[in-house]
């Protein structure tokens, strides 16, 4: 597996992992915390979750301008750990959330997810670029697409380790105040601090029931309840990124001391410096502009790509703590089978590329693109079909239903299972192999802001993650995942109908 590979391969891949955990946590608890810390509804959640998540993508472009003008990508990669320690530093203090305090201290969060997202922007997209650069070495070039498919596993050890941190840190703190978890308890507490009389029947039967179920006396003060348990429910969640600042310090150390190891393109370009005829330039600006018509053409594909993706942190997120049983599991940790699933299912697909290969079948990173979003819609037409034959509801009818018929409507786990099993496989034959594509495509002097571009991408499909959680919210659910399987479908044909010409322009 790791044969014939560049020695900087693995360090730059545990570089990543402190970012990758970070980057987990807040895609497991950053919807669900805006919720319960500060009572906001979820479509507005879901509207700071896109912005955040654009945001490092679209910071990434900056990031990659700056290290390809200065030509230091390792100081700027270094800058990008510093900034995003410092963001998780601020979000780790807990205040709670009152009304008097409430303006201030979102501002202050969604300023400290600004510098989080700055610093990935600094980070995220100049490693990858040095990943490519490793690959630019002819001894390595055959190599590059499976070099991209390990250092997408090892980045992603920390993925499967994070969405187990905020759950059991909660759950620690609950206990230490004689407390017990339960996902919807936030809500209805907030409801009830906003509304206490004017709380319709259903709401305060169901308040009274699960206050008795955590260890609260449902006779007792409800509005002192209510505030002790956001109180301590979210605490819990701030625990947690501490654990994202000491992952962020590892990586900046493990940084540090493998630099060396890593390509410096100022130095490389100083020394391979070559003068070129009138004729060659014309050739090579040629050539470069269709480079680029074919970086553009596969970044229209993968914002739709990550449109549907990235649901993971918002309206399947919901899905599965609303319509999936989470008596024993918390609804976060589901985040956790992604990156485990990419963990395990690398190496698997990584051999079945390779006996393509030796029987002389090997399939084109164009086409594996093209596969991989007719995965994706397998994962959304298997949750049509399912949400269709189980009758669910729109997710505000479901959540409005006495407690015990909603309990026996509920799935078990399975369902996410299957889902994240196909969404992992689409993944593994797009993301990885797309970031190879682009360093393959891009211009050497253009790196960096290439895989910006790459990120871009990733940003403008996470601005539109809002319209999930609307649909999800305002109609049947099944409605939402036709949504998804449309995109996914259409983007397929599409990709397959360019298969051909970007053959031809990468060869």
């Amino acid at each position: 597996m790791f044969k014939n590979h560049p020695k900087g391969l693995i360090p730059a891949a545990l570089s990543n992992m402190g970012e990758r955990f970070g980057y987990y946590i807040m895609n497991a608890v950053l919807v669900l915390f805006l919720c319960s810390k500060f009572g906001l509804k979820e479509e507005t959640s879901a509207i700071v979750y896109s912005f955040f998540y654009a945001g490092i993508y679209v910071l990434s472009l900056v990031g990659g301008l700056i290290a390809d003008k200065t030509q230091n990508y390792k100081s700027t990669i270094i800058w990008g750990l510093i900034v995003m320690t410092a963001g998780y530093v601020v979000l780790a203090f807990p205040i709670f959330a009152t009304a008097d305090n409430q303006t201030w201290l979102l501002t202050l969060t969604c300023f400290a997810l600004f510098m989080i997202a700055f610093g990935n922007g600094l980070f995220k997209g100049n490693l990858q670029a040095i990943v490519g650069q490793l690959y630019d070495n002819p001894r390595y070039a055959s190599q590059r697409d499976a070099g991209f498919q390990i250092f997408y596993v090892f980045i992603n050890i920390g993925g499967v380790l994070a969405p187990f941190v905020a759950p059991l840190l909660r759950s620690w703190w609950l206990g230490e105040n004689g407390l017990a978890y339960n996902a919807s308890l936030p809500a209805l507490c907030h409801e009830y601090l906003s509304l206490t009389d004017s709380m319709n029947e259903q709401n305060i039967n169901n308040l009274y029931a699960l206050i008795t179920e955590v260890g609260g006396n449902a006779s007792g003060d409800i509005s002192a309840f209510c505030s002790k348990y956001l109180n301590v429910f979210n605490t819990g969640i701030h625990y947690s990124f501490i654990a994202s600042v000491a992952a962020m310090l590892i990586s900046l150390f493990i940084f540090l001391g493998t630099k060396k190891m890593l390509p410096t393109p100022s130095r490389k370009e100083k020394e391979g410096a070559v003068k070129y005829s009138a004729e060659e330039k014309a050739q090579m600006a040629k050539e470069i502009k269709q480079r680029m018509y074919a970086l553009f053409a596969v970044l229209g594909i993968a914002i739709f790509f990550w449109f549907s993706f990235h649901q993971n942190g918002t309206s399947l997120s919901l899905f599965a703590r609303d319509f999936v049983k989470t008596d024993s599991v918390s609804p976060e940790i589901w985040q956790a089978l992604n990156p485990f699933y990419v963990i395990i299912l690398t190496p698997f697909v990584m051999m079945f590329f390779s006996w393509l290969g030796r029987r002389g079948k090997e399939i084109s990173t164009p086409r594996k693109i093209a596969i991989g979003m007719g995965l994706a819609g397998i994962a959304y037409l298997f949750l049509v079909i399912f949400s269709a034959v189980q009758g669910y509801p729109s997710a505000d009818e479901f959540k409005a239903l006495p407690a015990a018929p909603a309990a026996a409507m509920k799935t078990g786990p399975w369902v996410l299972f299957v889902l994240y099993f196909f969404l992992t496989v689409a993944e593994l034959f797009i993301s990885p192999l797309g970031l190879s594509f682009v360093s393959k495509v891009a211009p050497k002097h253009l790196q960096g802001l290439c895989q910006g571009l790459w990120l871009g991408a990733t940003a403008v499909g996470n601005l539109l993650l809002w319209i999930g959680p609307l649909i999800y919210n305002a109609c049947p659910i099944w409605v939402a995942w036709t949504v998804f399987l449309s995109v996914c479908a259409i983007s397929m044909g599409v990709m397959f109908a360019m298969v051909k010409w970007l053959e031809r322009v990468t060869r």
